[in-house]
């Protein structure tokens, strides 16, 4: 059996050396690396990263904390952020946790003793709750922010802004915001950006809170119809979704009475070419957050950096009235 000895050996360099080449290669010459690199794939030699791991005292393993399976949101978070961590040489591991009693906090902080660090994605827990977390190990926040821990934002505020000053000056004079979960950090960004880019040029009917659900979608389009809105701003694509679908099935659709923003693919999905849509990279969102993490884990300081990532709205040749 080919040990870590004999890659040394072939490579010409100490045992201590080979090591870090493998697992550590930012702390050895490129050329050296690439040597040592060579002789391992010559010999066969697989290195036990869990091993590598222990000897440096940690675990190799992170987490991603996510409230709910059933927002399609966070799918290509974890995608970004587990391709982010296994180049970091890291197991990620994706967890649930809503936080919204004692008993899950507690089993977090049982999860957190025997991870190196997590990402959390904690729409709607208090910022009290954010931060005893955060003090159970290195933490890396996504799509909010509290002050003194470091954070992720995609920028869908400033994005849903746009959106509804741009119905505005095409026109529309009745536009609704369907907001999602209650006591969510970015639904409260979202509509308060809403509000400020409109201000009084248009009548704006908040309707919510609603669960990031198709379900949701389907049940306020009876509320939307109600409210006399022609522009509609959903909190999370799937609610529009169900909207469009629930309106299509009462032969409203958009084009025409009611323009329903979405997210592009959905609306190229579904044959909505002519809609405005939001484009939020969640796999960019996810690698980022993963590779602050490991910032954090390397300093062992949290700084508190906050960034935000641009959101961008495509705009269709037109939006009808």
């Amino acid at each position: 059996m080919t040990t870590l000895a004999d890659v040394a050996a072939l490579a010409g360099v100490a045992k201590s050396t080979a090591s870090r080449a493998l697992g550590r290669p930012d702390l050895v010459a490129p050329e050296t690396v690439a040597r040592v690199r060579a002789a391992a794939v010559q010999l066969g030699f697989v290195p036990n990263r869990a091993a590598s791991h222990l000897a440096r005292g940690d675990s190799g393993i992170v987490a991603l904390v996510v409230p709910t399976l059933d927002n399609a949101f966070f799918t290509p978070i974890i995608a970004g952020a587990q391709a982010r961590a296994r180049a970091s040489d890291l197991q990620l591991t994706v967890a649930v946790h809503p936080l919204d009693d004692a008993d899950d906090i507690v089993d977090l902080g049982r999860l957190m003793r025997q991870v190196d660090g997590c990402i959390l994605v904690a729409p709607r827990a208090p910022d009290v709750v954010v931060r005893e977390v955060g003090a159970f190990g290195p933490t890396v926040l996504v799509d909010r922010e509290v002050a003194g821990m470091t954070s992720l934002v995609a920028d869908t505020a400033r994005a849903f802004a746009d959106l509804a000053a741009r119905f505005a000056d095409d026109g529309h004079r009745a536009i609704a915001y369907l907001g999602g979960p209650e006591g969510s950090w970015q639904d409260a960004q979202r509509s308060a950006a809403i509000d400020r880019a409109v201000g009084d040029r248009v009548a704006l009917t908040r309707l919510g809170p609603f669960p990031a659900t198709f379900a949701a979608g389907v049940g306020a389009a009876d509320a939307v119809v109600t409210s006399g809105a022609t522009a509609v701003v959903p909190y999370a694509t799937s609610i529009g979704l169900g909207l469009v679908f629930a309106l299509r099935a009462r032969g409203v659709s958009s084009p025409g009475e009611i323009v329903v923003s979405a997210e592009r693919l959905v609306a190229e999905a579904i044959g909505a070419d002519e809609v405005p849509a939001i484009d939020v990279d969640g796999d960019e969102l996810g690698r980022e957050a993963m590779a602050a993490l490991v910032d954090l884990l390397a300093t062992g300081a949290d700084a508190g950096e906050r960034r935000r990532l641009d959101v961008a709205v495509h705009w269709p040749e037109t939006t009808p009235v």
